[in-house]
C-alpha cells in the first residue's frame, strides 16, 4: 500500500509545531524504476491522509518523467533554519550585496526561525506559511516587513527546488493577501528642492544635497566620492567607488573601497554646481590648516564628505540625521534615498530624456523605468549600443540644476 498509517507520540500540527500529543501520521511509499532499475520514494509524517493522498498522485506523475530526479532524503530532513543558514552563507556571499545579505539574515533570525526554523525542509507547507505570515501580523509587524518575510523565503524555496531538496516551492501557492504598503513619499519639487538648499548653505549638508539631490547619488556613492575622482579644471567626476558596508567601529582609513551598486559613471559638474565643489574644497583645506595648527591629526582618506578630522562618515548618520534635519526646517518627510528619486523624477519631467537620466544615475532601462513609474519598449540589446556623451549629460544636468540654483 503506497500509503501507511502510523502512529507518533508527538504529532506536529498544520503549521510544523510539535502538539506534545500523540496522533496517527501518514507515510508515502512509492516504487517506481528509473534507468530500468527498480526504486522507491518515501515521504513521512503527513497530519492528514487528504494531504498524503494529494501529494502521492503528485509524485506518481513526476517520478513517471525519465528526466525527474525525487529529492534526496538528506536534504529532505535538514530543518528550514539549516538550509537557510547554510543557503545565505553560500549563496549570499556571492549573489547578495553586503546590506541585502545582512537584512536577510537579521529578517531570518528574528521573524522566520522563531516560527518555523525547526520545521523539516521536506515537511514544510503553503498552510505552515500563511500560518507564520498571520502570526508575525499578530505580533505587530507591518505589512511590509511580513511581505519581506514573504520574499525572503520565495527566493531560498526556489532555490531549494532547483537544487531538487525539495519537489515544489510551497512559497508559490500560499493565499495571504498582503495589504497595501505605506505610502512612498512624493518626491521633492524643483521648488521643494530650492527651499531645501536654501536651507542648508553654509553648513556640513550643503554639497550632500547637491551630490543626492541634484545628481542622484547614493548615500554609500557620497561618502565614498574621493577627490582623485574630481576634476574641477575640465568639470566632471567619477563616480567608480562607494564606501563599505558597515565598516567597523573605530576605523579611521580605509585603505580599499567598495565597487557602486549599478554601474560606474562620470558625471559632468554644471557650472551651477560648480561653487559647492569648490566651495567645499576650500573649507576642507581650512580644516586640515587649523587641525595641524592645533596639533591634532587629520585621517586623510582622500574623501570629499567626511568628519571633520577626515574619518569616514557613515551612511546610517546621514539616514538617521536627514530626517531631524527635515522636521527641523519643517518640510515633508522623506528618506535621503528619496533624493536621488527626486533627482530623477525632476530631470525627466524638464527634459523627457528617459535614457540619459538612467545613465546620470547608474540605472539599467528597466530600472530607471521602474523609479520613474514608467514603461519602455526599448529592448536591452538595442540600448547596449545607444552612447550617452557626458555633452548630453551635461544638457539634462544643467537643466536641471538651473532651474533649482539659478533664480533670477
Amino acid at each position: 500500500m503506497a500509503i501507511q498509517e502510523r502512529t507518533v507520540k508527538n504529532k506536529r500540527n498544520s503549521s510544523g509545531e510539535l502538539t506534545g500529543r500523540a496522533g496517527t501520521v501518514y507515510d508515502v511509499n512509492i516504487k517506481y524504476k528509473s534507468d530500468g532499475q527498480p526504486k522507491t520514494y518515501s515521504r513521512k509524517g503527513f497530519p492528514s491522509k487528504r494531504e498524503a493522498q494529494q501529494h502521492e498522485a503528485e509524485m506518481k506523475l513526476k517520478l513517471a518523467s525519465p528526466s525527474y530526479s525525487p529529492p534526496r532524503a538528506a536534504q529532505r530532513k535538514q530543518t528550514v533554519q539549516e538550509y537557510m543558514t547554510d543557503w545565505l552563507d553560500r549563496h549570499g556571499s556571492a549573489n547578495l550585496r553586503p546590506s541585502t545579505r545582512a537584512s536577510y539574515q537579521s529578517h531570518m533570525k528574528n521573524h522566520i526561525f522563531p516560527c518555523i526554523g525547526d520545521v523539516f525542509l521536506g515537511q514544510l507547507s503553503p498552510s505552515m506559511l500563511d500560518d507564520m505570515y498571520r502570526q508575525l501580523s499578530e505580533k505587530g509587524l507591518s505589512q511590509s516587513s511580513v511581505k519581506y518575510a514573504h520574499r525572503i523565503m520565495g527566493v531560498a524555496l526556489e532555490h531549494a527546488r532547483k537544487y531538487h531538496y525539495i519537489d515544489s516551492n510551497p512559497a508559490r501557492d500560499t493565499i495571504t493577501k498582503f495589504g497595501k504598503q505605506g505610502k512612498t513619499p512624493d518626491p521633492y519639487t524643483v521648488e521643494q528642492m530650492r527651499s531645501l538648499l536654501a536651507n542648508v548653505m553654509g553648513t556640513w549638508w550643503e554639497l550632500v544635497v547637491v551630490l543626492g539631490g541634484l545628481y542622484g547619488l547614493r548615500a554609500g556613492e557620497i561618502l565614498g566620492l574621493r577627490w582623485r575622482n574630481v576634476d574641477l579644471i575640465h568639470g566632471s567626476f567619477a563616480v567608480v567607488e562607494q564606501l563599505p558596508f558597515r565598516l567597523p567601529p573605530g576605523t579611521t582609513e580605509v585603505a580599499e573601497m567598495a565597487p557602486v551598486k549599478s554601474s560606474e559613471r562620470v558625471l559632468p559638474i554644471t557650472e551651477s554646481t560648480r561653487p559647492y565643489f569648490e566651495r567645499h574644497r576650500a573649507q576642507q583645506e581650512e580644516q586640515k590648516r587649523l587641525m595641524a595648527a592645533a596639533g591634532q591629526i587629520y585621517y586623510d582618506n582622500d574623501l570629499v564628505i567626511a568628519k571633520p578630522n577626515g574619518i569616514p562618515d557613515r551612511t546610517q548618520h546621514i539616514s538617521t540625521e536627514f530626517g531631524q534635519l527635515l522636521r527641523h526646517l519643517g518640510m515633508p518627510h522623506m528618506r535621503f534615498h528619496d533624493t536621488r528619486h527626486s533627482a530623477a523624477t525632476n530631470m525627466h519631467q524638464l527634459t523627457g530624456d528617459f535614457y540619459t537620466v538612467g545613465q546620470i544615475l547608474g540605472h539599467s532601462l528597466k530600472g530607471i523605468g521602474i523609479q520613474l513609474n514608467l514603461s519602455t519598449n526599448l529592448e536591452a540589446v538595442t540600448a547596449q549600443y545607444v552612447d550617452v556623451r557626458l555633452e548630453r549629460k551635461l544638457v539634462v544636468l544643467d537643466t536641471y540644476h538651473q532651474a533649482v540654483l539659478d533664480v533670477g
